[in-house]
């Protein structure tokens, strides 16, 4: 498979602190990656090393084929945008001016694709409106804008649907399948709204303590997670009862809820619970969540 970004036993540490300990990631051409972990799991440390913000302690890793190390690093960070825990705008300017500004630092020719990238991001229309006045939202796409100035090749977004409303999670969201859909940008996106990230990504990789724990493409995901039914009964204690008389597994939720987790035939269920004078109200198929997921491969407790 052809990996725009790999890593290799990658540390990093800060005095006594492991924020890495040799972490090995894989990140497909054409993928919608989803970099899953807790607060301080060592996402953020991860993208800073990557994008040349910091030297890794030991360890490597290659970027479009090129080591960290090489002399030609500088040249493939120049097919990578990213947006690193806060947007690189200035307040005091409009969108075009921050692209503007943009375009200069990276030394290009003319401002070429600049209203093209505006429209992209849903900023066409700003105006003379200054950054300092939009919205969280609008300045997340206007960071992001910034970030694809030079037609980048893999787009690196360290939460960026972070503080968001639900209006401004979706134009992230849609924005980004866009443009991995119709320009073929590779995306590295770490996020805690893990719900959100399950719309997007198409692999995933899921660290913890500077660990990778599990690599998985969206469809071994799907394959892996616990299929269950939601029964809503009239009365849980009598289903747990016929449940144990039918060896199968199950949760019990709240008084009148619990999950099934068995192919199981609802007619006979039913019958069961009237023997025991309760009542099946409704049963639906589930999936796993991917945070469920994710709290069975590291544990519970707060998750980023």
């Amino acid at each position: 498979m052809n990996y725009v970004l790999s890593t290799d036993a990658l540390c990093k540490q800060y005095g006594a602190f492991q924020a890495l300990d040799a972490l090995s990631m894989h990140v497909p051409k054409g993928a919608i990656y989803g970099f899953v972990g807790r607060n301080g799991a060592g996402k953020t440390t991860l993208i800073r090393l990557v994008c040349g913000l910091q030297e890794p302690t030991s360890g490597t890793y290659t970027l479009f084929g090129q080591s960290g190390a090489g002399r030609d690093i500088g040249r493939a960070r120049r097919r990578m945008g990213a947006v690193v825990e806060t947007p690189s705008i200035y307040l005091d300017m409009t969108a075009a001016q921050n692209l503007r500004q943009q375009y200069r630092v990276l030394g290009l020719p003319s401002f070429d694709g600049l209203e093209e990238t505006l429209r992209l991001v849903g900023l066409a229309d700003t105006g003379r409106k200054k950054a300092r006045d939009f919205s969280l939202g609008m300045r997340q796409r206007l960071g992001i804008a910034v970030a694809l100035v030079g037609d980048p090749d893999l787009l690196v977004l360290d939460e960026p649907a972070n503080g968001l409303d639900p209006q401004g999670i979706v134009e992230i969201r849609e924005l980004l399948l866009r443009l991995n859909r119709e320009r073929q940008i590779t995306v590295l996106i770490s996020s805690h709204i893990l719900d959100e990230l399950s719309k997007l990504a198409t692999h995933y990789g899921f660290i913890d303590g500077g660990r990778m724990i599990q690599e998985i493409s969206a469809e071994e995901l799907e394959a892996a997670c616990t299929k269950c039914v939601r029964a809503e009964v009239s009365d849980t204690k009598a289903l747990a009862r016929v449940l144990e008389d039918m060896g199968v597994e199950y949760k019990i939720l709240t008084d009148t809820a619990a999950d099934i987790y068995a192919r199981i035939s609802i007619s006979r269920l039913a019958a069961a619970l009237a023997e025991e004078g309760c009542e099946l109200l409704s049963a639906k198929e589930r999936d796993e969540s991917l945070e469920s997921y994710f709290i069975g491969l590291v544990g519970g407790g707060e998750h980023a």
